[in-house]
């Protein structure tokens, strides 16, 4: 392998979110998309832990009493609490003052449908890392679906601008899928929680998985994938488009009591949902994050029947 492509593969594998859902990170992305957001209610963002303090007496300990301040240990599976803590803020920082203007004057100065057309063409390069790994799922059917996508759009979508595949007759939608859904499906936990300048919320599994994928076309297709002149401008702007797209998610998180917290959460549970998916359970994101699900309405009685008159018209 070549030193370019080498490097290339390096500066894909170290930019490729997998599913970011509300993320609040500065993130660029290679040619495998990052999964798609399933729709969080309000009620989604975990609440903030309530904090118990004393009432009754406010004073300040006399001089000659010890006072012994525990510091909490990290939760279970995000044992570098501390140093993930530091990078988020630092990437919120960012956000705040650079990526998420930046995003959202992309957003204002195109419309809607060009913005559409990038994200369905860099989504359309990703499909065959999606059809591998429903292979190695022993999924052949989602695998026969994923092709099918991948030749109507290359085709009759025009190399893949306009997602033809997903309308009447064709009905084929986009699954997303990965290296890191795979180990997840048999059975490979998440590992330590992490959060990467640049990358944002991940886990040990979906890292490895991101590097992975963010190989394999380099490596097997070659040019222009293992060129940084394309990898670098194709990674800059589907961040960007991902960034402005998912603008309402980014606020609602950063506006939460505990952000860092509620990222967290909202990431580990809404990967779980996906691996869950795949293994046929419906598991949902209210369920994950211990929120009650919205009610459902009410059914509408039928209207009641206007009484008969007594008499009957004659004819």
């Amino acid at each position: 392998m070549s030193l370019i492509a080498f490097t290339t593969t390096l500066v894909m594998a170290a930019t490729t979110p997998i599913a970011d859902p509300a993320g609040l990170a500065v993130q660029a992305v290679s040619v495998v998309e990052p999964a798609p957001l399933i729709e969080i209610p309000p009620t989604a963002v975990p609440p903030a832990v309530p904090v118990k303090r004393a009432v009754a007496d406010q004073s300040p300990p006399p001089p000659d009493d010890v006072v012994v301040k525990a510091k909490l240990p990290p939760p279970p599976g995000d044992p570098m609490q501390g140093v993930n803590k530091v990078s988020f803020e630092a990437t919120q920082a960012v956000d705040r003052a650079f990526f998420g203007p930046v995003a959202l004057g992309y957003q204002k100065a195109l419309p809607k449908p060009l913005r559409s057309g990038i994200r369905n063409l860099l989504r359309n390069l990703g499909e065959p890392i999606v059809f591998v790994n429903f292979l190695l799922q022993l999924k052949p059917g989602k695998a026969a679906e994923t092709l099918g996508r991948f030749t109507i759009n290359s085709t009759l979508g025009v190399a893949g601008v306009i997602d033809v595949a997903r309308t009447k007759p064709f009905r084929l939608p986009y699954r997303p899928n990965g290296i890191a859904d795979t180990l997840g499906y048999y059975g490979v936990g998440p590992g330590p929680y992490l959060f990467l300048p640049l990358i944002g919320p991940t886990t040990v599994r979906d890292l490895f998985g991101r590097g992975v994928d963010a190989a394999v076309l380099p490596l097997s297709v070659g040019f222009p994938f293992n060129d940084l002149r394309y990898a670098v401008p194709a990674n800059a702007l589907r961040s960007i488009d991902y960034r402005a797209e998912f603008n309402p998610d980014y606020v609602r998180i950063r506006n939460d009591p505990n952000p860092y917290r509620a990222r967290r959460e909202l990431y580990l549970a809404y990967r779980q949902v996906q691996i869950d998916r795949l293994r046929g359970k419906q598991t949902t994101l209210e369920q994950l994050l211990g929120v009650p699900a919205a009610p459902a309405p009410a059914p509408v009685a039928p209207p009641k029947p206007e009484p008969q008159s007594a008499q009957q018209p004659k004819p």
